[in-house]
């Protein structure tokens, strides 16, 4: 059975600072300093947990081998606390943020600065919150205490083969886009991506969302406007969200569309609505590129994903041409 939760979509929002957009992106959240292999990648490595369908990688920090989640849907990376402690890192800043997954939870944090190897890639001076991220760096959840987000992502173009569970960082100025793929109609929200899908002819922006496991997950509110909550059956279900897991509901919607894929009888999870400006409304998770490549590079606001035409994916996940 696939995977139907969803992982955390970490924001942070600053509290009371004058110029914090400015702030949040050229001092607290500066980019790292990054220096790649001799062909200007971190080479092709393997997911670290295989089985999932979010893109995990082995990185070295400290000495330490360490999981990581890649993870475009999360504004900063982040160090689970508990690790943390345990690799016995000294220095700390003081962040004037408070930080909130889906489940609504506000962690107010510090933060630190790590150097940290990725393949054939190292990252310097690599700024990220230190927060306590619960089941997903827990071996019951994914087993993942750091998370590598936008901030990170900026600075690399990032491929993903999820047939071969596999993915590679390069540096903008060296990649080369595969002859495979084409481009998916995008454009920058901050530093995220987001998307336009239609679920039963409604139309929703979407996050693109590496480290989000389902087709979509849709907030209360984009639900009710797609009208998934007319009375049709609902199951309950559990996401892992920032620092724990919350309820969610489940609800078959009958066709999803996303580029020219269209999917029918998907069922998708509905989170609590958060209050907070400029949360979002869905998260286009990895099951709408199962088996396919993409190449997202959101310093330049566009992504790239193995070509289809007119494909239609059923409810077991069958293909087929229409």
């Amino acid at each position: 059975m696939r995977r139907r939760d969803f992982l955390i979509r970490l924001g942070l929002v600053a509290a009371g600072v004058s110029g914090a957009w400015w702030l949040r992106d050229n001092v607290l959240w500066a980019r790292p300093d990054v220096a790649f292999g001799p062909d200007g990648s971190s080479g092709w490595l393997p997911y670290d947990e295989p089985r999932a369908s979010v893109p995990t990688v082995q990185i070295t920090v400290a000495g330490q081998p360490v999981r990581a989640l890649i993870d475009s849907g999360a504004q900063y990376s982040v160090i689970d606390r508990g690790l943390f402690e345990t690799l016995g890192i000294s220095n700390t800043f003081d962040l004037p943020l408070v930080a909130y997954g889906v489940g609504g939870q506000p962690q107010l944090g510090k933060g630190t600065t790590l150097d940290i190897q990725v393949g054939e890639m190292r990252l310097t001076g690599l700024r990220t919150a230190i927060l306590a991220l619960g089941p997903l760096a827990m071996r019951e959840g994914l087993s993942a205490p750091l998370i590598l987000g936008q901030d990170m992502l900026r600075s690399v173009v990032i491929e993903i083969e999820t047939g071969e569970r596999r993915v590679r960082m390069v540096a903008p100025d060296r990649h080369v886009l595969p002859d495979d793929v084409g481009p998916v109609a995008v454009r920058r929200s901050g530093n995220a991506l987001v998307t336009d899908v239609t679920v039963e002819g409604s139309v929703i922006e979407a996050v693109v969302d590496t480290g989000a496991s389902a087709l979509l997950a849709l907030s209360g509110e984009a639900a009710g406007g797609a009208g998934l909550l007319d009375g049709r059956a609902q199951r309950r279900g559990s996401s892992i969200v920032l620092g724990g897991a919350i309820a969610s509901r489940l609800v078959e919607a009958r066709t999803v569309t996303f580029g020219d894929v269209l999917f029918e009888a998907v069922e998708l999870p509905i989170y609590a609505d958060v209050v907070l400006p400029g949360f979002p409304d869905a998260l286009l998770g990895m099951e709408a590129f199962e088996g396919q490549t993409l190449v997202m590079n959101t310093s330049a606001g566009t992504l790239h994903v193995t070509r289809t035409t007119d494909l239609t994916v059923g409810p077991q996940g069958d293909q087929g041409r229409t």
